[in-house]
């Protein structure tokens, strides 16, 4: 049980990395300041690709556990749900609009930097508040059997960034994050 927390705890720390490396490209797309698009496009991709395919379904499957044995959490964890829907509908949008400038498609610069701090707020917004109400409750109500059930339903994946084969597409991605930490 203590390791699911653990897992879900370590996985949060690296989607707010990615998010700060995303905002930090933002704001020298916005400043004209030479973006590195393909890191930008890494990140959402990643963050399109790891968290929507095995982290929100397995957190989709602890929710539902925690509105079994706490129905008081169930408005709270309908909107976690619907945030996992609303986050994955901007990455998109966002994903999208950074393929095509990367393909050197001219794209409205507004939209791109709409998209981008929707997304970042959105998900920004979603770890806050599942670090603050649910992962601390869900260590408190899910029982070992619970988290066999999180783990079978959706087992994990394999990282292709954070884990230790990473993929060449990330390698980039992987060395600057590397390097922000060593900075840090």
């Amino acid at each position: 049980m203590s390791d699911s927390i653990a897992v879900w705890h370590a996985e949060h720390r690296h989607f707010a990395r990615l998010l700060d490396l995303l905002e930090q490209q933002v704001v020298a797309f916005h400043a004209d300041d030479g973006p590195n698009y393909e890191l930008m496009l890494d990140v959402v991709s990643y963050l399109r690709y790891y968290p929507d395919r095995y982290h929100h379904p397995r957190e989709d499957v602890a929710f539902a556990h925690m509105a079994r044995r706490d129905p008081g959490m169930k408005p709270l964890i309908e909107r976690m749900q619907q945030e996992h829907r609303v986050i994955a509908a901007a990455g998109t949008e966002l994903l999208n609009y950074l393929e095509q400038v990367v393909d050197d498609v001219v794209v409205e610069r507004a939209r791109v930097e709409t998209a981008a701090a929707t997304y970042l707020v959105y998900y920004r917004r979603h770890l806050a508040l599942e670090d603050r109400d649910i992962v601390a409750r869900a260590e408190q109500l899910l029982t070992a059997q619970d988290w066999e059930a999180v783990v079978a339903a959706i087992p994990h994946g394999p990282d292709p960034l954070f884990g230790g084969d990473c993929e060449p597409r990330y390698r980039e991605l992987r060395r600057q994050i590397a390097l922000e930490s060593k900075d840090a």
